[in-house]
């Protein structure tokens, strides 16, 4: 879907140049320039008409040539009392137009502050549509808009949104209905294949170097394609799943859990483990079975792609007082990398070329697997190359202190493991 960028006010916007701020900040400016124009108007038209009275009432009948001498004084008379008057009607004229600038002046103060909350209040099922959407994406895609009201042009947007996100729900549920058929289904050839390799070779008799060789090799292929499988299952569920198996746990246990479990493949390549720091308030909220899968990856991918006697840095942090944040860092001597290539290995099957290949055993859905399991725990991901080489990762995840229990994140779907 192609989404085209909105449509900017045309018209006196563009003109009297509205196009940037926001959208209640060109209103606003509409409504003022439309109020300070009519009142502009307005004040030319009385202008127009005061001076067209004060020219009419300084125009005298003409007496005639000759008039007697007290007919003259009475016009004299009138003459001087026209001119007063005409002053006078000048000098109201003037008082009339400058009180009316300023009046229209201080109303043109007053417009903006009322411009403003007119917006405000136009727009604001816009604000409330704008504010449920980015919820929605963000947590649970099933809820709707469900905007009331009359039938105006802002509920037939929010209920076109509302189609759309049932659509976007559907196709979700439908890839994640595939995936996971997809990956059940396939596990049956897989152990069918892998019993017929056993049973080849638990016949009587001596096997031949090359079959017994070949079946080596496939079966460690085998496995490799059952935890290829293993992972889109987990990935396609973490997206756009949810997970019921919350609980509290100690991210550092977690990092010593891990780095234990794997002494073995460690010292086989002669890495050097080092805990920097491991805070013990550093408890979070989530998933068991996910986080623990989270923290396994990152620290299979610190052992994969490595240099041969290299370092393994883990710490983890409690950040503030309240234990707002916990993050664990995770950092691996290696070659040096492209940071601008870096932030693709959170992406399904991409690698740094044959560095990143290691003993070929990756699925390239390590960190994929791990950013989609920190994204669902609200969570941050920070992939950064080493100056020196290697890689640092830091997951950062929100914090709880023990002493409460929060609330979980708005999901819930059980796990492959």
């Amino acid at each position: 879907m192609t989404w085209n960028p909105p449509r900017r006010l045309a018209g006196p916007a563009a003109r009297f140049g509205l196009r940037h701020g926001t959208a209640r900040t060109r209103f606003t400016a509409l409504y003022v320039t439309l109020f300070l124009l009519s009142g502009t108007a307005l004040l030319a038209i009385a202008a127009v008409v005061a001076s067209g009275g004060s020219r009419s009432s300084r125009t005298a009948p003409d007496g005639g040539t000759h008039q007697p001498p007290t007919v003259a004084r009475a016009q004299g008379r009138i003459d001087e009392l026209e001119q007063q008057l005409a002053q006078v009607h000048d000098t109201q004229s003037r008082q009339i137009l400058l009180g009316s600038a300023i009046a229209l002046g201080v109303m043109t103060v007053i417009s903006v502050g009322l411009g403003w909350f007119v917006a405000g209040r136009v727009l604001r099922p816009l604000r409330v549509m704008t504010t449920t959407t980015r919820r929605i994406t963000a947590d649970n895609l099933h809820e709707r808009l469900a905007i009331g009201g009359p039938g105006d042009e802002v509920k037939d947007l929010a209920d076109t949104i509302d189609d759309l996100l049932g659509r976007l729900e559907g196709s979700f549920d439908a890839q994640r209905l595939f995936v996971a058929n997809a990956s059940h289904e396939l596990r049956t050839p897989l152990t069918t294949m892998r019993a017929s390799l056993d049973v080849a070779l638990a016949k009587p008799g001596p096997v031949p170097e090359t079959t017994a060789t070949l079946a080596v090799r496939m079966r460690a292929e085998l496995d490799q394609m059952d935890r290829l499988l293993e992972g889109l299952l987990v990935l396609a569920r973490t997206q756009h799943g949810k997970f019921t198996d919350a609980t509290r746990l100690p991210l550092g246990q977690l990092a010593l859990t891990a780095l234990s479990g794997r002494a073995k493949d460690i010292a086989a390549n002669g890495l050097t483990v080092r805990a920097r720091r491991i805070d013990d308030s550093a408890w979070v909220w989530g998933s068991q079975a996910l986080l623990r899968r989270a923290v396994d990856n990152l620290v299979d991918n610190a052992i994969a792609h490595n240099d041969r006697g290299g370092e393994i840095s883990v710490a983890v942090r409690a950040e503030g007082d309240d234990v707002s944040e916990v993050s664990l860092v995770v950092e691996s001597s290696g070659p040096v990398l492209d940071q601008r290539r870096v932030a693709d290995l959170t992406q399904p099957f991409r690698r740094l070329g044959a560095d990143r290949t290691g003993t070929g055993q990756g699925s390239g859905l390590g960190l994929s697997i791990v950013a989609a399991i920190t994204q669902a725990h609200h969570g941050t991901l920070d992939l950064r190359a080493r100056p020196d080489g290697g890689l640092r990762v830091t997951l950062t995840l929100p914090g709880t202190d023990g002493r409460s229990t929060p609330e979980a994140p708005h999901t819930e779907t059980s796990v492959a493991r």
